[in-house]
């Protein structure tokens, strides 16, 4: 490979970052169906809108409540289980949208994986050793 012309190696490099974006793009639940979105046409929700339901709203503040507390193990282990099973649901109900070509649907799923993928990462920088 060392002794390939200048011009192939640009091209070898600049294929295999594609391929690693789109293998991480595919990868990650959220980022494959927010990328199905896009390729349907279909503009992901925004912060700003406005769709989800009040029980819904009211669960995430909770959460975001139990991780502002002072760190707790037993309460950390208890919440990442919670946005495990709830990641693994949504992901299931987002597959079926999409299944169905329910791209509205989808999309309001979606907006609820962001939600539960925003509080894994305060999750995980919680639990990072200080």
């Amino acid at each position: 490979f060392a002794i390939r012309l200048q011009e192939e190696q640009y091209y070898s490099e600049q294929h295999s970052s594609l391929i690693n974006k789109a293998y991480q793009t595919l990868l990650n639940p959220l980022s494959r169906g927010l990328y199905l979105l896009e390729l349907s046409g279909v503009e992901p929700a925004q912060e700003t809108d406005c769709d989800a339901d009040s029980a819904f709203l009211m669960e995430i503040m909770e959460i975001n409540e139990k991780l502002a507390e002072p760190k707790n193990e037993d309460i950390l282990e208890e919440i990442e289980t919670l946005i495990k099973v709830k990641q693994e649901e949504l992901t299931r109900e987002v597959t079926a949208a999409f299944e169905r070509d329910d791209l509205q649907e989808a999309k309001r799923l979606l907006a609820k994986m962001k939600y539960f993928s925003n509080l894994e990462d305060k999750l995980k920088a919680k639990k990072m050793p200080s």
